[in-house]
């Protein structure tokens, strides 16, 4: 619904696209803090759900850098920091297409079923 397409994942890695449209801005015609925290946080659950056992966050905040606007094309890169039991800790940037970084996202995963994976790298 939100335009958010997937594109690359592998385990403790995951990157997502996302156009800013006219119904995400606030009162000041700004990209909402809502929608960049829901798009860092997409790229953060499949980053954190590619070793197969279902992986939910447990906390996440995020520091907005700069305001993004209407037709802004944004992408989300998620990367694993640590992955150590059932919990993992991941650092998502939201950057425009040209670099410029919007916010710095960090989420902490737990896995609720199945066992622990061995880190893979």
């Amino acid at each position: 619904m939100l335009g958010i397409t997937l594109e690359e994942v592998t385990p403790g890695r995951a990157l997502m696209r996302m156009r800013v449209g006219e119904d995400m801005v606030n009162g000041h015609g700004m990209a909402h803090g809502g929608f960049l925290f829901l798009f860092a946080d997409a790229a953060f659950a499949y980053a954190c759900n590619g070793y197969g056992p279902v992986t939910v966050a447990q906390s996440a905040q995020v520091t907005f850098l700069l305001p993004a606007a209407v037709d802004d094309e944004l992408l989300a890169e998620a990367v694993e920091r640590t992955r150590s039991g059932r919990t993992g800790i991941y650092d998502v940037t939201v950057r425009r297409v040209d670099g410029t970084v919007v916010a710095e996202f960090r989420g902490q995963s737990v896995m609720l079923a199945g066992r622990a994976q061995p880190r893979r790298d």
